[in-house]
């Protein structure tokens, strides 16, 4: 089976004989496997098991324990997270129980189908029957394994510091494991699990409190809380108050005390490049190029108003040629000498030498002649417009009033033509005088056309005021003040209200008649007409407003109009850019707000004892009880496990038991020599005693009592 894993394999496994014991030290958080009487551990991992797989070929890869993150990269985890054997410190899972051995073992140099090595392997205290006969039916069934011994690891705990002379014979031993905590007292060097008590919370659950309060304090920087650096960031920082009440107002007034034992995590952070202000010469540099650039657009508009006014007097040169070639034709010769030329008629050349004329003058910027040409055809084309009605025949005066529309019509065309046509030469010519005259000096240019636009902007805005008050402040000195429908109306408007209120009023008795009476139709025009703004028509104020405001922005790139301005104040705000300090996991309170859930349990929602009622728990659950008894207890409590590391247990353990100790009862909390590795190193020195033998679980009595003896099997740790 392959395994990904940075621990390497031994290869002494076949220098051990058989007779020497296996010893396992299979914890919820890590699994210690080593050889008996030894003083370390030969493997030591994580306790979970996963199972990916690979991106390229799709084959299921096992990973137990520790592993390299770089190799990750090429695997699938998706559906495969870390699995544990474990639930609340009792093994449940055992086809993950199985990788974990089989990584075990094949670490530990096992080369052979079966392991012919006698194996001790900790349990917790009261382990239930049926997870201990499970795992004697995995060792015996799948491992081969002669003999099996089980043992609760915080019992080994105590009995190897015994007898380094840290605890007494009589005593308490309070074990802090991952996902739980066990108080066992001892009597005459023997525990006493009639005593024991158990709490469920353990430095996981301190591991994840972190976890939630640093996720919940910094949302953004999730992904860097990862649980293998907040466990770091628990053991590094976290420590037990004296006081949880007294610390946390500490924190809550601020004071200098609190700054100190505040502490910051810095997380790997890279200055965003400041922008420098651009140099004289870099704005001298970018001057000359934007004039440059102007420059050459005028040349190339120039350019192209020469050649458009080349080809225009090319044309009018060709129609005038052809007029004169006319001359010389007889009218019926007329259509078939026009034929090649594509037009049919010598009106239709002489209205396109106009409009080429028109052009050409257009492009030179010349005035254009006002002076109505009289057409040569009108006469013919109109001819009964001037005939006296009385004249005429019906069918005549029809025709003459067809003669009049149009006649009147096309003037009224050619007027607003010619009018449209004086206007953009006038603005043409406005233009040119505005561009001379900011080349001359464009800041003072600048200036005024700013000053320009001030004015006329105050001008429309004023008219607009006015307009929408209807003249009135209605007593108040404001200018927008609030007034009523009635105020807001104009003298046509207020007329239009009440021919409506009038006639809603005089033909709304009795029968609707509306519409019979021509006068009736007269009043319905008078109301439908739009009077709103019948006194107004188009504003050329804005018109040059705007026009103003597009020549600002042209030579004032910092130009803004209001309108723009007010809107560009409602934008949200640009975000500020990232600092050092924006990459700073700061832990304050945090540090002794997670451990205290050892001691008060119900800040997690568990309803439990914390550490300091576990221990008085048990001494009241003693079988036999004496003051003497309690005495020579209190005065021996060790504590063990990976969570009695933080700095402050053991003054918070002794402050809490000798709150619910009588007074002058001596009491002593010391802490393991090793409160990681004790459990195993005291396992590893009962394996190795002459009695060990008598305490194993052999496979024969395996197959021929079975459960039934491992529902009574309980190891003496008296040697």
């Amino acid at each position: 089976m392959p395994f990904i894993s940075k621990i390497q394999r031994q290869s002494d496994y076949s220098l051990f004989p058989s007779s020497c014991p296996i010893v396992i030290d299979n914890g919820a958080s890590y699994f210690r496997l080593g050889w008996a009487g030894e003083t370390d551990p030969r493997i030591i991992f994580r306790n979970i098991v996963q199972r990916p797989r690979l991106k390229t070929t799709g084959e299921t890869v096992t990973i137990v324990g520790d592993h390299d993150p770089a190799l990750m990269k090429y695997f699938d985890c998706t559906r495969a997270g870390p699995r544990s054997a474990f639930e609340s410190n009792v093994v449940f899972q055992f086809e993950i129980m199985e990788y974990i051995l089989d990584f075990g073992f094949d670490r530990l140099g096992a080369d052979q189908a079966e392991i012919d090595h006698p194996v001790l392997i900790t349990e917790c205290a009261c382990n239930p029957v049926q997870s201990r006969s499970k795992m004697a039916e995995l060792l015996f069934e799948s491992y081969g394994v002669p003999s099996v011994a089980f043992g609760v690891d915080a019992a080994f705990s105590y009995k190897y510091n015994q007898q380094l002379g840290v605890c007494n014979k009589d005593g308490l031993v309070i074990s802090t494991g991952f996902s739980t905590s066990h108080a066992i007292p001892f009597v005459n060097g023997e525990p006493v699990y009639e005593a024991c008590c158990r709490t469920n919370v353990g430095g996981y659950h301190v591991t994840d409190y972190l976890k939630q309060l640093l996720s919940l304090k910094y949302p953004h920087h999730m992904s860097r809380l990862t649980w293998e650096k907040v466990e770091d960031l628990k053991m590094e920082h976290c420590y037990i108050a004296p006081d949880y009440l007294s610390e946390a107002r500490l924190f809550q007034k601020g004071t200098k005390e609190a700054e100190e034992k505040t502490k910051c995590w810095q997380l790997p952070w890279t200055p965003s490049p400041t922008e420098e202000p651009p140099s004289e010469e870099e704005i001298a540099r970018k001057a000359a190029l934007k004039e440059r650039q102007g420059q050459r657009l005028r040349e190339m508009a120039e350019a192209k108003r020469t050649s458009r006014i080349n080809e225009l007097e090319n044309e009018c040169k060709g129609l005038e040629f052809l007029l004169q070639q006319l001359i010389d034709v007889k009218d019926s010769d007329i259509p078939s000498f026009l034929s090649e030329t594509g037009y049919v008629s010598k009106q239709e050349i002489e209205a396109a030498l106009v409009k080429v004329t028109q052009s050409l003058r257009k492009a030179k910027g010349e005035q254009a002649d006002t002076e109505e040409k009289t057409d040569p055809t009108s006469t013919e084309k109109y001819s009964m417009v001037d005939i006296p009605d009385n004249m005429l025949t019906p069918e005549q005066l029809k025709e003459k009033r067809k003669q009049v529309f149009i006649k009147t019509t096309s003037e009224a065309r050619q007027r607003a033509k010619q009018k449209r046509l004086e206007e953009e030469l006038e603005r043409e010519r406005q233009n040119k005088q505005d561009e001379e005259k900011r080349l001359e000096n464009p800041e003072l240019y600048r200036e005024l056309l700013r000053t320009k636009h001030r004015e006329l902007s105050e001008k429309v805005e004023q008219r607009k005021r006015l307009k929408t008050n209807g003249g009135h402040t209605n007593g108040n000195n404001n200018g927008t003040g609030g007034v009523g429908r009635g105020e807001r109306l104009n003298a046509a408007q207020k007329e239009r209200m009440r021919l409506l209120t009038t006639a809603a009023f005089d033909r709304g008795k009795g029968e609707d008649t509306f519409g019979i009476k021509d006068e009736d139709w007269q009043l319905y025009k008078l109301m439908s007409k739009d009077n709103d703004d019948d006194d107004e028509g188009p504003d050329e104020d804005e018109a040059e407003l705007a026009r103003m405001s597009a020549r600002l922005k042209e030579i004032d790139p910092t130009f803004l109009p209001k309108s723009e301005s007010v809107s560009s104040s409602a934008e949200v705000p640009r975000i500020r850019p990232l600092t050092k300090e924006d990459f700073q996991i700061v832990l304050g309170v945090e540090r002794f707000r997670c451990p205290e859930i050892l001691f008060n349990p119900n800040f997690v929602g568990i309803d439990q004892a914390g550490l300091d009622e576990m221990a008085g728990i048990s001494m009241r659950r003693l079988p036999t009880r004496g003051q003497s008894v309690d005495e020579r207890i209190t005065n021996s409590i060790l504590m063990t496990g990976g969570s009695c590391l933080f700095p402050g247990m053991a003054e918070r353990l002794e402050a809490g038991i000798r709150m619910i100790r009588p007074c002058g009862t001596p009491i002593r909390v010391v802490k393991a020599s090793d409160p990681i590795l004790d459990a195993w190193r005291g396992a590893a020195a009962y394996a190795v005693a002459m009695q060990f033998p008598q305490q194993t679980f052999t496979r024969m009595d395996y197959y021929e009592k079975g459960e039934d003896w491992l529902r009574g099997y309980q190891m003496r740790y008296t040697i």
